[in-house]
């Protein structure tokens, strides 16, 4: 199976934590359209197996017309066969989502949401300069569920001056929604963005590791209470509802990156576009790929698996670990991960190396302690 993930590099206004690659203005929006089914032309011969997911991220891609959209899907279709039962996603921000855009979007082949709430509270959502206001962010899920039943919306802890009763008001009210999937991601501090500019100049106070580590724990006591699996460090879903788009990045299987800024991965080499708008469109135009291959060495590859398998339930697979790499690697993995086994941040149960509950909040770090370097 293999996945391909369109990116829609526009947004109305830009948030003051993002560093993702976007622009405002959407002159350029009908070209870049055409640029990338261009792009799924001159790339349908890298995908070897059917297309399991499809996935329009961004950016935000709520704000391709029904049109647009329509021309992508025709792209796609031509190029590539697509699973009957395959996993079709488009990234939404509530603004968008009007009751007739959600309507049209349910008679597409979309079956999958993924809505950027973030905050139900107002004063959050300006912090963060989101395009949305807190009724949007609740009334956009009410009429998604009439036409949707496979709905994820994404949440933010550790936004500055949130409390955790707050926090903990903000994941009842996403219960009590009953959405099957809720992905939630700590605010993290990029270079070069407007919250970082706030921080310096002390116009906002950065939120401590402190009240991150009690955010993140309040979210996984009531999520658990709430029958969700905690499948990935920042996923949660009832069963039957977790992203294969994003399981199947976690568990290394080939995906094709469309549009300016976005990556692919074929298990030997990963690659990246180049994100500019303009110099995206006029490669493509040109017929030439705007494109930076790297390929990956065996320490790569290995220190990867590392690090997306202990994120998830899943764990590291000791035997994966021998067939792909080799003996040598087994007996380094084991060897790094015994103080984290001794410490109980990390498990071995059967030829499965998993992060215990307690070591979740510290997952990255304990990855790099397991990570072999050249």
């Amino acid at each position: 199976m293999s996945g391909i993930y369109i990116h829609i590099p526009f947004c109305k206004q830009a948030c003051h934590y993002c560093d993702f690659h976007f622009s405002t203005t959407m002159k350029k929006k009908d070209e870049m359209v055409d640029a990338i089914c261009s792009e799924i032309v001159l790339r349908k011969e890298e995908l070897t197996t059917s297309l399991k997911t499809i996935y329009f991220g961004g950016g935000t891609p709520s704000l391709l017309s029904e049109k647009e959209i329509e021309k992508v899907f025709e792209a796609i279709n031509e190029n590539f066969e697509v699973e009957k039962d395959a996993e079709i996603t488009l990234e939404a921000n509530p603004d968008d989502l009007t009751n007739e855009v959600i309507a049209q979007l349910s008679k597409s082949p979309i079956n999958r949401l993924s809505i950027g709430v973030q905050s139900f509270f107002e004063e959050d959502l300006q912090l963060m300069n989101r395009a949305h206001n807190a009724s949007e962010a609740k009334n956009c899920i009410i009429e998604a569920k009439k036409h949707f039943d496979n709905i994820s919306i994404d949440l933010i802890y550790g936004i500055p001056g949130m409390s955790n009763d707050r926090w903990k008001q903000n994941l009842e009210l996403a219960l009590s929604l009953e959405v099957p999937h809720i992905s939630s991601y700590a605010l993290t501090v990029e270079p070069k963005t407007a919250l970082e500019s706030f921080i310096n100049k002390g116009k906002i106070i950065p939120t401590l590791d402190t009240e991150f580590k009690e955010q993140y724990e309040l979210l996984l006591s009531k999520m658990e209470e709430a029958g969700f699996v905690n499948y990935e460090f920042s996923n949660f879903g009832k069963e039957g509802y977790f992203s294969k788009n994003n399981t199947a990045y976690w568990q290394g299987k080939s995906y094709l990156g469309i549009g300016p800024s976005a990556h692919s991965f074929n298990g030997e080499y990963r690659s990246w576009n180049i994100s500019n708008n303009i110099k995206y469109i006029k490669s493509i135009s040109e017929k030439k790929l705007p494109i930076e291959r790297e390929l990956l060495s065996v320490n790569d590859r290995y220190n990867e698996y590392i690090m997306t398998g202990l994120r998830t339930m899943w764990g590291v697979s000791l035997l994966k670990v021998e067939s792909d790499f080799g003996k040598e690697y087994v007996d380094y993995v084991l060897n790094q991960a015994q103080k984290e086994i001794e410490k109980k941040h990390l498990i071995l149960t059967g030829d499965c190396l998993k992060i215990d509950k307690k070591g979740k909040f510290l997952s990255d770090g304990i990855a790099s302690n397991l990570f072999k370097i050249d």
